[in-house]
C-alpha cells in the first residue's frame, strides 16, 4: 500500500515525523506531496489536492492506497480532500473524542468507524489538538483497520462514490 501525505505550514513539521514513521517503522511505500518547504504564508488548499488527486486516480482504478494530511485544524484540508472523486477523507482529532457513546449508550471508536463503516482512505489530522505521538498512534491504528465489507456499509460508500 502507498501512503501520500501532505500538509501545510499548520502540519509541515509533524508530517514530516508522520512519513517517516509510516516509511521505516511501519514499512509502508510513502509519497510526500508537499509542502516540501516551510512557508508560514502557504494555503493547505492546492497542496492538499495534489495528494488528494493522486489517491482518486488509485481508488477510481482500484488500488487501494491512503492519504495522510494534516492541517492546523484538518477540517479545511478534509473539505478540499472529498471535492475527488473516490476519496473519502475523515477527520480525526485525538483520544479525546476517538471513543464516543450515541444515544443507546453504545460505545464507538470513531477512527475504526471511519475505516469499518465508511471506508475512509484519507485521513486529515487536526494538529492543534494532537501530539507527535498521538498521531503516530492514529495513523498506525488506521493504516490496518479493514473496511467491513458489510452489504449495508459497501452499498453506502458505493453510492458515496457515485455523488457528483
Amino acid at each position: 500500500m502507498r501512503v501520500y501525505f501532505a500538509a501545510d505550514h499548520g502540519g509541515f513539521e509533524i508530517k514530516n515525523q508522520l512519513l517517516a514513521f509510516v516509511r521505516d517503522e511501519l514499512k509502508y511505500e510513502v509519497e510526500d506531496c508537499g509542502a516540501t518547504t516551510y512557508d508560514a504564508n502557504d494555503d493547505y488548499p492546492a497542496i492538499i489536492a495534489s495528494a488528494a488527486l493522486k489517491l482518486s486516480k488509485d481508488s477510481l482504478a482500484g488500488r487501494d492506497n491512503r492519504a495522510i494530511i494534516a492541517g492546523a485544524s484538518g477540517q479545511g484540508e478534509a473539505m478540499v480532500a472529498n471535492r475527488f472523486k473516490g476519496v473519502r477523507c475523515a477527520v480525526y482529532y485525538g483520544k479525546a473524542l476517538r471513543e464516543q457513546t450515541d444515544m443507546s449508550g453504545k460505545k464507538l471508536d470513531m477512527l475504526a468507524s471511519s475505516r469499518e463503516h465508511n471506508n475512509a482512505n484519507a485521513l486529515s489530522l487536526g494538529l492543534r489538538f494532537l501530539s507527535l505521538d498521538e498521531a503516530k498512534e492514529a495513523v498506525k491504528d488506521w493504516l490496518v483497520l479493514p473496511h467491513t465489507g458489510e452489504e449495508r456499509h459497501a452499498r453506502r460508500v458505493k453510492q458515496i462514490d457515485e455523488v457528483n
